[in-house]
């Protein structure tokens, strides 16, 4: 059964392709970024009755490099039958696409991480036939990131960097960093990377952790980032309203009143002058108290 963990780890992929370009670019590795991603099926089952299926599938197109299929799996363990079905999935995508594949294994703990990255032969010492170097981001390698105002410039790797390090000693950090990050951005964005993080986690003891600053971080989003947002929007209407019924009455206003009326984000009081600017002859009905 696919844990709640592994779906996380695998979906953030789906949710911001470029995070696989600027985790590697960190190390060495400088694949480009991506002018455009496509998500294609995960079922790599032939004929024969054998199912297999690649976690998730992209198709990422770039601006130096053309374009290149990132197939990208969780991987909570290690699983002896993994190495051949790997070498499977990539050959069968070349097969299948003519375009070059890459192989990302995401793991969550050191000893799963480093098995994953063992180059794989296939065939005789004398003449290995085939050779999978998969790529893996892990806890060895996934920066940690503690900062808030770091985690902000990227909530993405943030994210990922949470559900990798989420049994790490300094786990709480983490956790902090990413929920102070979440409230800088707008709730609907935020909601998806919150549930992420919580999927991601798991079981681990991290996960309270994340569902009690929810619990507060995020209602605080909610009262404050998202009810500003909403009254922001309704003050605009109404500056709009009332503008248009002083044109339509044939009411000039000075650009201080202007930019008086444009600038209030006070909804009650944007409200009043409507209702003012119903009767007003000048300026002065208009702002009465």
């Amino acid at each position: 059964m696919v844990s709640s963990s592994h779906e996380a780890m695998h979906r953030i992929f789906q949710e911001d392709p470029g995070i696989f370009a600027r985790a590697f670019r960190t190390l060495g590795i400088p694949f480009p970024d991506p002018v455009a991603v496509s998500l294609l099926p995960t079922d790599l089952t032939e004929i024969k009755p054998l199912e297999r299926r690649v976690d998730t599938l992209l198709q990422v197109d770039t601006a130096s490099s053309g374009s290149h299929l990132l197939a990208v799996e969780a991987q909570g363990k290690k699983d002896p039958d993994k190495p051949g079905s790997w070498a499977y999935y990539l050959a069968h995508l070349y097969a299948k696409y003519r375009l070059p594949p890459v192989l990302l294994i995401v793991c969550q703990d050191r000893s799963t991480a480093a098995w994953a990255a063992e180059p794989i032969t296939i065939g005789p010492a004398e003449w290995p036939t085939l050779t999978v170097r998969p790529l893996v981001l892990g806890p060895h390698n996934v920066p940690v990131i503690t900062d808030p105002a770091t985690a902000a410039e990227d909530i993405p790797l943030a994210t990922f960097s949470v559900i990798t390090h989420g049994r790490d000693a300094n786990a709480g950090a983490i956790l902090k960093a990413l929920a102070a990050a979440l409230k800088t951005i707008d709730e609907e964005t935020a909601r998806i990377f919150a549930e992420l993080t919580e999927l991601g986690l798991g079981t681990a003891p991290a996960a309270q952790t994340w569902r009690n600053l929810m619990s507060v971080d995020l209602s605080f989003f909610r009262s404050e980032t998202s009810q500003r947002l909403r009254a922001e929007g309704r003050a605009e209407g109404l500056a709009e309203g009332i503008l248009l019924i002083l044109q339509k009455r044939g009411i000039t206003l000075s650009d201080a009143d202007h930019d008086r009326i444009t600038a209030c984000t006070d909804p009650a009081q944007l409200s009043t002058w409507l209702d003012h600017a119903l009767t007003a002859t000048t300026t002065a009905d208009l702002f009465q108290q």
